[in-house]
């Protein structure tokens, strides 16, 4: 599914050097659940936003079934980020003056929103307990509820790759808790490759795979690599 092949990362803060990333290789098979953990500034969301084709490694490869994110033009990459990837953020990034169904249906604006697409929005939002409040805006919404539309949001493209930046970091522990049943359950359902950055442990199973990283480097890794991933590179 998710091949990572010695990929690098640096960035420039005035006449500092950052090396975000040095050399990461990891295995995500897919319909798997991956957590990437570590301490601040380590270098979990660098390595995330590479997965979601939202930044580009300074070297090495990223391969989605197949596809070699590293390969494409800016166009190919915005495509494909806009028809194969679903995210979900801390902060939900909702639009406050749309419901929470036009939110899940953001993705499809701008070419324009099909009957199917909105039933589809609609089921989803039914399947995270929001069937009666698909029509409130988030002001109108608890965390938890914002966070259920951005769960939907994430999925209503049938995705290959969800990517969730800590999407529990602004709730309580007891919501925090309920947005993972929901998130594993769809996750599951659809058959979706689910990669989260946390950090907290608490969520993560014993079958889940855990990417460790601290100053850029991969300290864990409990998927055995491939040993196609080196001659890949």
């Amino acid at each position: 599914m998710i091949d990572v092949i010695d990929v690098t990362k640096t960035y420039r803060r005035g006449d500092q050097r950052v090396d975000a990333l040095r050399g990461v290789t990891c295995h995500i098979p897919r319909g798997s659940c991956a957590f990437i953990v570590g301490p601040s500034g380590s270098g979990k969301s660098t390595l995330l936003y590479l997965l979601g084709a939202l930044d580009r490694p300074g070297s090495g490869a990223i391969q989605i079934e197949g596809a070699d994110l590293t390969a494409m033009s800016e166009t190919e990459l915005n495509l494909y980020r806009r028809d194969h990837i679903g995210f979900i953020f801390q902060s939900f990034n909702l639009i406050n003056n749309l419901t929470a169904l036009e939110n899940v249906l953001i993705p499809f604006l701008p070419r324009g929103i099909t009957a199917e697409q909105r039933s589809r929005a609609e089921s989803l939002l039914a399947d995270v307990g929001l069937g009666d409040r698909m029509h409130h805006r988030p002001r109108q919404l608890s965390g938890g509820e914002q966070q259920r539309v951005a769960i939907a949001r994430a999925l209503i493209k049938n995705p290959v790759l969800v990517l969730a930046d800590e999407p529990t970091g602004e709730l309580d522990s007891k919501t925090g808790d309920e947005i993972y049943r929901i998130l594993r359950r769809l996750q599951a359902e659809q058959d979706t490759t689910l990669v989260v950055v946390t950090h907290d442990r608490r969520f993560i199973r014993p079958d889940d795979i855990v990417l460790e990283i601290q100053d850029g480097l991969l300290l864990t890794d409990d998927q055995p690599k491939a040993d196609s991933l080196a001659q890949a590179h």
